[in-house]
């Protein structure tokens, strides 16, 4: 009895905590690409980059002397108006069109590679590593944990929540789910359609650039951290449904947990093969995903 209480404390614990933190920074990501998707119908291969763009961004100004939780209000505010422009300046250029769909996929998977050679560019190959705004260990049920990972956890939980409260519970999020459902109808009553377009896109880029403000310090900075993520939080989506908030929570904390818990067993090469295969397994017997999508319930 004693060694099963041991290896769940001092084994499976710590999987799940780092399974929940690496989880809640996951649906972040999720949650802008399911939101865009679920409202504009584009699916953004460049999410990934303004994750690493909020990341370097982030990283910069933490050299220039400005405390991290001055950061973490700062860079999502300048990562809102880079996705509005995005947006309104690219995307709404090609949105109408009648092959619309793979345009904007191939227009945003351009922005990726551009924006990771600015990467290069402008920061080298090399990787960078913030100093964690929060040290040390926590005892929690007489297990240690690492503070910041239980901050992550805290902060990303308070911010999934309020995002499901504007989308579901507000006059705003009404306006974004009518005119997911309906985008006619609603311009019919008098909804600024496109306006609503740009400024959901800019969401969804603010959640991912805060994401990477929160990740920096756990995962380093680098090139190309964006792609290395955007396949997980994509995996996410697809696993709960194109366009359902609920599903890219609920799939977030499942596919991570997936992930974390397996690499006690095998080599941790296998845990990405794995989060694919359970991926192509819920496209085969249900492909639109566990849930439905935004404006559809």
């Amino acid at each position: 009895m004693s060694a099963w209480l041991e290896s769940l404390q001092f084994v499976y614990a710590p999987q799940v905590v780092n399974g929940l933190s690496l989880g809640v920074a996951v649906i972040l990501m999720a949650l802008g690409l399911t939101i865009i998707f679920g409202l504009l119908d584009v699916i953004n291969m460049a999410h990934g980059e303004f994750y690493a763009l909020g990341a370097y961004l982030g990283t910069s100004l933490l050299l220039t002397g400005l405390s991290f939780w001055i950061v973490l209000v700062l860079v999502p505010l300048v990562m809102l108006p880079v996705g509005y422009a995005t947006e309104r300046l690219l995307i709404q250029r090609v949105f109408h069109h009648k092959d619309r769909h793979i345009l904007t996929l191939l227009l945003t998977f351009g922005m990726a590679i551009v924006l990771e050679d600015v990467f290069k560019l402008i920061y080298g190959p090399n990787s960078l590593k913030p100093e964690s705004p929060i040290e040390g260990a926590t005892e929690l049920l007489g297990m240690m944990f690492p503070t910041y990972r239980l901050f992550l956890m805290g902060v990303g939980l308070v911010i999934v929540a309020g995002v499901w409260w504007v989308v579901y519970r507000t006059r705003l999020g009404a306006i974004v789910r009518a005119a997911a459902y309906d985008r006619h109808m609603s311009a019919s009553l008098g909804v600024p359609v496109l306006r609503v377009y740009a400024g959901t896109f800019a969401f969804g880029v603010a959640l991912a650039g805060l994401a990477g403000v929160l990740l920096a310090p756990v995962y380093s900075v680098f090139p190309t951290m964006g792609k290395d993520f955007i396949l997980m939080a994509f995996s996410v989506v697809i696993v709960g449904g194109l366009g359902s908030i609920k599903g890219a929570i609920v799939a977030g904390l499942l596919l991570t947990q997936v992930q974390a818990l397996s690499s006690l067993y095998i080599s941790p090469v296998w845990s990405d093969p794995l989060v694919f295969g359970i991926m192509v397994l819920v496209l085969m017997f249900r492909p639109q995903g566990l849930f439905g999508r935004l404006g559809h319930g």
